[in-house]
């Protein structure tokens, strides 16, 4: 074999880690389930003009979707997955730490919110990069019905509106 056939044959092989169509199938659809659901907990939030919106929610659901789909790939399980998952949701929190803030002369915390919607869109993600895709899709719409609930209690009168960003 040839210097040019053992280069082709190498670059081949390093592309070949989805070897069938259903590998193929299997990996849009979880990426872009996770996408799609990231998104529209993101434009929730962008409409609300937080500043985490679109793109920061897509890019945490499909992120942590493929944190979990590529060990699944390498056959993890049991306990590997578990530290995989650990790790991710260590990496998350450590990302939702920086949308919290502390306004010293209000004595008032914000983004909180946005932190919580930040985790759960991770959570998200880590469903439908395991192939749970009903379940996020369940989750998306739980969250999305929590975060449209804050709108009436305040019109009610239930919930203070003076915090700048939640």
């Amino acid at each position: 074999m040839g210097t040019w056939d053992t280069i082709q044959h190498t670059i081949a092989a390093e592309f070949s880690d989805l070897g069938s169509a259903r590998e193929v199938t299997q990996l849009v659809v979880r990426l872009l389930v996770a996408a799609f659901l990231g998104g529209l907990l993101g434009l929730e939030r962008e409409l609300q003009g937080k500043a985490a919106g679109i793109r920061t929610h897509m890019l945490v659901a499909s992120s942590s979707a493929l944190i979990v789909v590529v060990p699944l790939q390498m056959g993890f399980e049991g306990d590997a997955l578990s530290r995989v998952l650990q790790g991710l949701l260590a990496g998350i929190g450590f990302l939702c730490a920086g949308a919290i803030l502390k306004l010293e002369r209000e004595e008032q915390v914000t983004g909180l919110t946005t932190a919580a919607s930040v985790w759960m869109t991770s959570a998200i993600g880590i469903a439908a990069g395991l192939g749970r895709e009903m379940t996020a899709a369940l989750a998306t719409l739980l969250v999305l019905f929590i975060l449209w609930l804050e709108r009436p209690l305040q019109r009610a009168g239930l919930k203070p509106t003076q915090k700048p960003d939640d």
